[in-house]
């Protein structure tokens, strides 16, 4: 099945708050009379997570950044979003590209997943081989058994998530200068885990966060929110797709991890 077709699939199959909504097709023809099809889908006014997080690699202003709040949020979000397509949807539909650019954030921030292209309903009539034709993932999002062949599953996206999870918690990409040599974010971040977690937070939300709660215990409040957040994503980036957890237990404690965090009295 081609990607667009595989795009109408999905949208017609899902509805979903953050999941990003078509409002229509069109269909035209170029001057050489070659049919053109398009997807017309719903204006989203901030554009993709990718330019929020690194706005300089995309010329954009550098003082744009996103608070802990918001990339808490929009975590909530994404795994909202997955934990639908994963245990909502019969059969379950596994998104195989999620990565920052495939994000994309309304008027009010929230977050809605895009681009289905590569996406695959699992079905059990289906081997490894068909599901991992023409499949295509992205460097350092892409879950490491897919590279060794291994059947598309939920736990690909879970992985995905986790190293996206890691990225706005750290602002940096996996693909970033630094990780060589073997090193990569998953293993930067357990290397920092959970002593040093303050050394790896992005330095925009640490200020922000320490200007706004000067009054309040520093370690306490990495220990409260920021420690849980990354031992989500390193649980969610284990090497063993068996090993990690299903997106709904993913919603569910970050949920909690929202809750508690818009509750907070120095708010």
């Amino acid at each position: 099945m081609c990607a667009r077709k595989v795009t109408v699939t999905v949208l017609r199959s899902t509805r979903h708050r953050n999941i990003l909504k078509c409002v229509t097709s069109c269909s035209t023809t170029d001057t050489e009379r070659n049919e053109l099809k398009a997807l017309v889908y719903q204006f989203m006014a901030n554009g993709s997570l990718e330019r929020w997080l690194h706005p300089k690699q995309h010329n954009g202003t550098p003082n744009r950044t996103l608070s802990l709040r918001l990339r808490i949020c929009i975590a909530v979000d994404v795994a909202s979003a997955l934990d639908y397509l994963h245990n909502e949807l019969t059969p379950s539909l596994m998104h195989c590209d999620l990565k920052p650019s495939n994000i994309l954030l309304d008027y009010d921030m929230t977050a809605r997943i895009g681009d289905f292209g590569s996406a695959k309903f699992l079905s059990p009539v289906l081997g490894s081989l068909e599901h991992l034709i023409s499949f295509r993932g992205t460097i350092g999002y892409m879950a490491p058994e897919y590279g060794m062949g291994c059947q598309i599953s939920a736990g690909g996206d879970v992985y995905s998530f986790g190293v996206i999870l890691l990225e706005l918690l750290t602002g940096k990409r996996p693909t970033d200068d630094m990780f060589v040599d073997g090193l990569s974010l998953c293993k930067f971040c357990q290397s920092m885990f959970p002593d040093r977690v303050a050394e790896i937070l992005d330095p925009h939300v640490a200020h922000e966060e320490h200007q706004r709660c000067e009054e309040v215990d520093a370690e306490a409040w990495m220990q409260r929110y920021i420690v849980p957040l990354v031992a989500l994503g390193l649980s969610c980036t284990v090497e063993s797709p068996n090993d990690r957890p299903g997106m709904k237990d993913v919603y569910a404690k970050l949920s909690v991890i929202r809750s508690s965090f818009l509750e907070r009295r120095d708010d």
